[in-house]
């Protein structure tokens, strides 16, 4: 009798001791849709002040009732991706430099994790709100020099992992890159090797693509708002005589970009020249800083895997929202 009272003392204090565990993950009701949102005025400028009460939201054209709503000020989990592949290799102190002001213009309570990406993907540190940490990782962030793949899915798939351990915290990506994704770009001149040099342009569909795909679904389901930084480099344009396939890779590549952002309710920004890296970053910092956060439970309950449209109407009707536009019910 002493031997099993002695058994039930373990399992509660092994119970009691698992549910007071701090570091446990925290769990997501995956049936609420989670919306990130900006908003600004008829000028641009962002609008940080808004309540619940100046949103009402829609799905497929019904209305919906918002369950919870953050402010502007409430903390980000981010997580910063820089392409260190050979396309780089000129201006990886730009990059630095630039990364590092972004990271200036965030909040202290916003946690943030930095990752690099060539032949292969890097954590360079884990979640953290200890700035010294996150500049070291963005000063040592290299590469390796004749290592020309590019794994960017592969870093925006490790990045959403991540992000997914970040429980109920308003979660963002960013991500420095020309596009280029190495698997990706294989996939399309595979396609695009069966056609006539006419038939090339707008022959494959960007958003067909199974990487594209997998990102956009781990974005939605964990709901992570992407900015892509563009930069300048492997245009074709820029050729004296470009082929037309180089033409439609680079294209494609661009436009896949464009989808990440527009789909989880981010933002593309195209680097025209590199002086601009530093705006352009501060400016997606702002951004960031400038999101509320609104969930609200579809009335709609079905997982028939078909696309759901989101609207939002604003009381003030000077002022525009941008937000993810809608979600598969899965």
């Amino acid at each position: 009798m002493r031997f099993f009272v002695l058994i039930l003392v373990f399992f509660f204090l092994a119970g009691f001791t698992f549910a007071q565990d701090p570091d446990d993950d925290i769990t997501v009701d995956s049936s609420v849709v989670r919306l990130n949102v900006g908003v600004v005025n008829s000028t641009g400028r962002p609008i940080t002040n808004l309540s619940r009460s100046n949103f009402k939201i829609f799905e497929d054209g019904i209305a919906q009732d918002i369950s919870h709503f953050e402010p502007t000020s409430a903390p980000f989990s981010v997580v910063l991706i820089l392409d260190m592949s050979g396309s780089t290799l000129g201006f990886r102190q730009n990059i630095k430099f630039s990364a590092s002001r972004f990271i200036d213009a965030l909040s202290p309570d916003d946690r943030v994790s930095v990752l690099e990406f060539y032949n292969r993907v890097n954590v360079l540190n884990g979640f953290t709100t200890d700035r010294s940490k996150i500049y070291h990782s963005i000063k040592v962030s290299n590469g390796k020099k004749g290592e020309t793949k590019t794994q960017l899915f592969r870093a925006i798939d490790l990045a959403l992992d991540k992000l997914a351990t970040e429980g109920s915290r308003r979660k963002a990506i960013i991500v420095l890159t020309d596009g280029a994704d190495t698997a990706a770009r294989d996939m399309d001149r595979n396609q695009l090797n069966k056609l006539e040099d006419s038939e090339m342009t707008g022959a494959v569909n960007p958003e067909e693509n199974p990487l594209l795909k997998s990102a956009l679904d781990k974005a939605s389901k964990y709901s992570v708002t992407i900015y892509p930084l563009a930069l300048p480099t492997n245009d074709p344009r820029k050729f004296i005589d470009p082929l037309p396939i180089q033409l439609a890779m680079y294209d494609l590549a661009r436009e896949r970009l464009n989808i990440l952002a527009t789909r989880t309710g981010g933002e593309m920004h195209k680097i025209n020249r590199l002086e601009e890296m530093g705006v352009l970053y501060a400016r997606v910092a702002a951004n960031v800083r400038s999101l509320y956060t609104i969930e609200y439970q579809p009335k709609n309950v079905k997982k028939d895997g078909k696309w759901r449209e989101i609207k939002l109407k604003l009381n003030m009707p000077d002022l525009v929202y941008t937000t993810r536009p809608g979600y598969f019910a899965q």
